[in-house]
């Protein structure tokens, strides 16, 4: 037995069975460029597998080493790869620059960072393993675009030859010249090893004189120049002074470009990862550092809270007691994970929990309350009232107590909502109620929420917040 037929084996005693077959023929038949930075939505939609399943069978197959894990930071204009990372530990909080679209950005966890999976060579030796030896128009698509880049399965090559006036392999310490026809238009000379770029805004009268332009790489990424130059003859200059080959190309940025590289689709983010309990189980306390403070601008949180559960340890005894809360805390787990959701901890008989988006957390909640209604009714006693809050807004992902955790004001809210709550409430801020999806979830329950204004300790302005009956 082969170690792939082995390290599937052990797969196939934890993941799911479609999932995993799935997998298994991709990694034996597909060509070598589609199991580098696998695109696990892509590969879900392609195989007609559930998201959570698949992005659960390929964590796994990440733990028992069949793939590696890649966190890669985008532009979020061009979606190009600017850094790939084995580990989010190596992500920065600070500012990111694409040379190609003269951009910084602070990266956000919610589109600026994709995770991607690349089979591991023990398993398979693929071309990409090997990225300085790739064909110039597969290294753009295995390497320099990120997975969100919806390029041409076949035919990449014929469609950017329509749209580039010239490419050069320029190994390291060598120089080349390049004589073009420059057109009228804009004209990019992107280089992407290094990462550096060169505008060329070509207008005005063609000229019949020999224009000349000199551009030298080294691994200093300076801020992308701009030049004018007329239509007509360019004589290029071009000096790789770094240890490694260089893909100079020049682009004509035109519609015909945008046709081609211009397309998106969805990828699998981090903000999305960081939310999935299959993550956070498998990769509990190696996550971000402890000095690590990285941006989602959108994340949704739910907390609950046991009503009178210390008067359930009196009435009932330790025991049985234990038993119940336990019971409860098994059910809210599996609602948080079939909402595509995560515990992010427990807090005595609290729970603290994180959606993608608010529709996920307030159907969690009235599954979690019904549920909380049915374990009643089977012990025949009015033990577990869950008290809800749920809020919506931008916060930090954090390393706390050896965990990854998040903090901020939204977080401090969600928290002080669910201490409103009542005898089985469920309550909401504006931002979870006012979302088009939150009014589909409430809509196909008959419910229809009741607003409020409380003052909210720590929190200057009364804020809005809404009981779902």
């Amino acid at each position: 037995m082969s170690e792939a037929q082995s390290l599937f084996a052990v797969l196939r005693q934890s993941a799911d069975a479609d999932c995993v077959s799935a997998l298994e023929r991709l990694v034996r038949d597909a060509p070598d460029r589609r199991l580098a930075r696998i695109n696990v939505l892509d590969f879900a939609q392609r195989e007609g597998l559930d998201e959570e399943r698949a992005i659960a069978t390929f964590l796994q197959a990440g733990q028992i080493g069949l793939l590696d894990m890649s966190w890669n930071v985008l532009c979020p204009s061009c979606r190009g790869v600017l850094d790939a990372n084995t580990s989010l530990k190596s992500v920065r909080s600070g500012e990111y620059y694409c040379a190609f679209c003269n951009l910084n950005n602070e990266p956000a966890l919610d589109d600026m960072v994709e995770v991607s999976f690349t089979v591991n060579p023990r398993v398979r030796r693929i071309a990409a393993h090997s990225p300085d030896q790739l064909p110039l128009w597969e290294y753009y698509r295995q390497v320099f675009w990120g997975r969100g880049v919806d390029l041409p399965e076949d035919g990449l090559e014929a469609a950017m030859q329509q749209v580039t006036l010239d490419a050069v392999e320029l190994p390291a310490g060598e120089k080349a010249f390049l004589s073009l026809q420059l057109p009228a238009g804009f004209v990019i000379v992107l280089e992407p090893v290094t990462h550096a770029a060169q505008f060329i805004n070509v207008a005005g009268e063609p000229t019949q004189e020999r224009q000349n332009l000199t551009l030298v790489y080294n691994n200093l990424r300076a801020p992308t120049d701009e030049i004018g130059l007329r239509p007509g003859t360019i004589r290029l200059s071009l000096e790789n002074r770094t240890a490694m080959r260089a893909l100079p190309t020049v682009w004509v940025v035109d519609d015909k470009f945008m046709a081609a590289v211009g397309k998106r689709r969805p990828y699998l983010t981090a903000k999305r990862l960081l939310s999935n309990q299959t993550f956070r189980e498998i990769y509990r306390t190696d996550t971000l550092d402890v000095d690590q403070r990285l941006k989602i601008t959108s994340l949704t949180f739910l907390f609950t809270d046991l009503k009178g559960s210390t008067e359930l340890y009196e009435r009932v005894g330790d025991l049985v007691a234990f038993d119940l809360v336990r019971e409860h805390f098994r059910t809210l787990n599996e609602i948080v994970a079939a909402e595509g959701g995560a515990v992010v901890k427990t807090i005595g008989d609290a729970v603290m929990a994180t959606f993608l988006t608010p529709d996920h957390a307030l159907s969690a909640a009235l599954r979690m309350r019904e549920a909380m209604r049915k374990l009643n009714a089977t012990h025949g006693r009015e033990d577990l009232l869950l008290k809800i809050g749920i809020h919506e807004g931008p916060c930090l992902a954090v390393n706390l107590n050896e965990r990854q955790d998040y903090f901020g004001q939204t977080v401090n809210i969600a928290s002080r909502v669910q201490g409103l709550a009542q005898t089985r409430s469920i309550l909401a801020t504006a931002p979870v109620i006012d979302n088009p999806k939150s009014a589909e979830v409430l809509g196909s329950n008959g419910q229809k929420p009741l607003a409020q204004s409380h003052p909210l300790r720590g929190v200057a302005a009364e804020v809005a917040v809404y009981e779902i009956p």
